[in-house]
């Protein structure tokens, strides 16, 4: 199967592949987890745990991306 996606005429975007995407992640993650651990906006800290949550989805998304 991973074959079929290293073809030259079936390339992945660049941006889509799993280093842009697993990075992106792991920011998004950083971000909650930011968010999470501030003590000066509630709103800020509301959305911690979505955000976390959206970010750990996405990590594993793109891990199943090809390289």
């Amino acid at each position: 199967m991973s074959t079929q996606l290293e073809e030259p005429g079936r390339r992945w975007p660049r941006a889509l592949r799993r280093g842009p995407m697993e990075m992106a992640a792991t920011i998004v993650i950083a971000a909650g987890v930011l968010m999470l651990l501030q003590p000066f906006y509630l709103v800020l800290y509301t959305w911690s745990f979505v955000t976390t949550l959206v970010g750990t989805v996405l990590f594993t998304a793109a891990s199943k991306f090809p390289r």
